[in-house]
Formats: C-alpha cells, structure tokens, sequence
C-alpha cells in the first residue's frame, strides 16, 4: 500500500500520471487543514476554512476525496463542537473518509471524542505525532490510555528530528542542510543549545550501537519507531 500525505496549503503537489498502475483503493492519501492564505478566514480550523480548505486541496491534487483529513494543529479560537461538527460535514459530504488530528494533546483529543459521543458526530480515528529517539513521552507515556480506551490510532512523523538523528549536525551546521534555511532558525538555534550538544554526544554512543548491529544510525532510528 503506498501513503501519501500532502497539505492542503502546499501551492504545488504531486499527482500520478493518467498511465499509472496504481488502484485508487490501494492507496491511503491524507492532507492537512490549518494553515493557508493571508487573511484570517484562511487558516485555524473554523467551519469555513475546513471546507474550503479541504475543497481546495482536492482541487490542487485532482482527487474527489482524501482518506483522512488532518486538523493540523488545535485552534483555541474555535469551539471544539464546531471543529468536529465541520469534519463530520466533510465526511458525510463524501470528501474524506476519516479525519484525524496532529500536534493535539490527550485532552483536546478526549474532547473531541466526547462532543461526537454528546452529538452523535463522528470523532478522530488517530493522532500524528512527533515521534524519535528523543521525543517519547507523549506517544508512549500519554496517549496509550486514549488507544485503549477510545480507540484512538497513532501516526508519528520526524523519526530523524528534522534531521538530527542522522549525525549530519555533529561537527556544526553545514551549508546546504535544512538548520542552515532562515525559516529554520528555530532548528539552529536548538542544534546548538545545550540541550543540543547533549543530543550530539548521545547519537555519538548510539552510532556504535547501530555498527554493531550492522545499519546506519538512521535506519536504528526509524526502526525504533516502526
């Protein structure tokens, strides 16, 4: 099965070639509503901007649905009935199968969940989260409880930490890397914190782990979080 997930404010997207093999069936694809234009009706996760958010990311990728729309963060600025009202919508309007949330905590997920129980909506199916060799306690520690007892799936991105577990950040910030980006600033800035060079000196320690295992540090890394 291959996965693709794309973003509903990306201003370009990959699309398969009319020749291409692959069944609609066979694929998972999933986008995700937060950001988008300038103006203030054009990002957070209010009635409006989920629809047409999600409208226009099927637009961009030439789909008629997306199998799990992604509250790409939560919005303090709109009531939760209202979130999970509009994702109830978009699914009932055939436009997604599921919807899901990222970047949310254990309550605002348990949230959701009860207002679709109170109004006979339909509540998340999973939670992206940020997941790697150090990022463990929210995945680990404070949502198993929402797994087991609301069903609540877990999808986890960075398992590299946007770069840094691959060791490419050991000797300093080199020119082409992604710390090196000014919109990365906030990368840099974490790299060379102490917090940072404690990190450095781990993955030295873990890297004789992976030889001895006979793969790269990476592929360790990946393969904790699989």
């Amino acid at each position: 099965m291959l996965y693709v997930s794309l973003r509903s404010c990306c201003s370009s997207v990959f699309l398969f070639p009319s020749n291409h093999d692959f069944r609609r069936s066979s694929l998972v694809i999933t986008t995700k509503l937060y950001w988008g234009g300038k103006a203030e009706t054009e990002r957070g996760l209010s009635r409006k901007h989920i629809i047409e958010g999600l409208k226009g990311s099927l637009q961009r990728m030439q789909l008629e649905y997306v199998d799990v729309v992604f509250a790409n963060r939560p919005d303090s600025n709109t009531p939760m009935e209202e979130i999970v009202r509009a994702m109830t919508y978009v699914i009932n309007q055939g436009m997604a199968m599921y919807w899901g949330t990222s970047r949310w905590t254990a309550m605002e997920i348990m949230e959701a969940y009860s207002v679709a129980r109170q109004f006979n909506l339909i509540p998340p199916v999973c939670e992206q989260a940020e997941y790697h060799l150090f990022q463990r306690e929210k995945v680990e520690v404070q949502l198993p409880e929402l797994y087991h007892k609301i069903g609540v799936g877990a999808m986890t991105w960075s398992p590299l930490a946007c770069g840094i577990i691959t060791g490419k950040y050991e000797n300093g910030i080199p020119e082409s890397s992604r710390a090196s980006m000014k919109s990365y600033q906030w990368l840099k800035e974490k790299i060379v914190s102490e917090d940072g060079r404690k990190q450095q000196a781990k993955l030295k320690e873990l890297n004789h782990i992976a030889e001895k295992l006979g793969c790269t540090l990476p592929q360790l890394a990946v393969g904790k979080t699989v």
